[in-house]
């Protein structure tokens, strides 16, 4: 049964979508089968999986609205291993069309249960709020990973978000763990990056994934290409990122099924 992991912080320009497109790209690349859902109206991450937002018929307003089976909404990539369903401006509106239905934090979750086990790991990327789609994101996944910017106000807001992990922990998904804080876009040249990642690692040690993504251009330049990092440049130093990253987090899912 696939494991489904959210990317969140309601803080923007963090990194969720880059993480969500080439993490996912590196797990593919790595022999697993994967899905990514774009829980975000911008829908940055459809784009940067070489798809048109505006041509979008079907996707997850769809999907969180049940007015179609997960499945039907799924599209391939030019990914190895990497399907998407994408997002499209209409999902803005589910925020306000949920609100009067009945456990309306619960629908991804129960939309999903059709396509889990056609997948080893599906991630969500979800927008950079703590509304009602994050809420089912939240309430849908297995665990979360929280990129952190290594930069001032990193931790700002962080407090809040863990708050509501706990929250959504105790009324609504009590087995949903933190899979990890990743650091982005960390500049060695830079002392506040290194402060940055020197406070984090303090406050939380094991949290903290080993792995951390540097800036890098080739990274900035991938996704007006429509295309993941991988696919764009497999030389660059972020692509070497994710691709540590996806190693470290199969490593690290894989002791603890090893365990169970």
């Amino acid at each position: 049964m696939g494991k489904i992991v959210a990317i969140a912080n309601q803080k923007g320009g963090v990194g969720k979508t880059t993480t969500s497109v080439n993490m996912s790209a590196s797990l593919g690349v790595l022999e697993k089968k994967v899905l990514v859902i774009d829980a975000d109206p911008q829908a940055n991450t459809t784009s940067a999986l070489g798809f048109n937002p505006d041509e979008v018929k079907v996707g997850t307003y769809q999907v969180l609205e049940h007015e179609i089976d997960a499945a039907d909404a799924i599209v391939s990539t030019k990914n190895p291993n990497l399907d998407l369903i994408p997002a499209q401006i209409d999902l803005v509106a589910v925020e306000i069309e949920l609100v009067d239905k009945d456990q309306r934090e619960q629908m991804l979750r129960r939309s999903l249960e059709t396509v889990k086990d056609k997948y080893d790991y599906i991630f969500i990327d979800c927008a950079p709020s703590l509304g009602l789609i994050t809420l089912n994101a939240l309430t849908a996944a297995d665990s979360v990973i929280i990129p952190i910017q290594c930069e001032y106000f990193a931790l700002e807001g962080l407090g809040k978000l863990l708050n509501t992990i706990k929250s959504v922990q105790n009324l609504h998904n009590p087995d949903l763990d933190i899979e990890g804080l990743l650091l982005t876009m960390y500049d060695s040249r830079l002392r506040l990056s290194n402060q940055v990642v020197e406070e984090v690692k303090t406050h939380f040690s094991k949290m903290v994934f080993n792995t951390i993504i540097q800036r890098n251009v080739r990274l900035s330049e991938a996704p007006s290409y429509g295309e993941t990092i991988i696919m764009y440049d497999a030389s660059s130093n972020g692509a070497e990122n994710y691709l540590n990253l996806a190693r470290e987090f199969l490593e690290k899912n894989e002791a603890i099924e090893a365990e169970a």
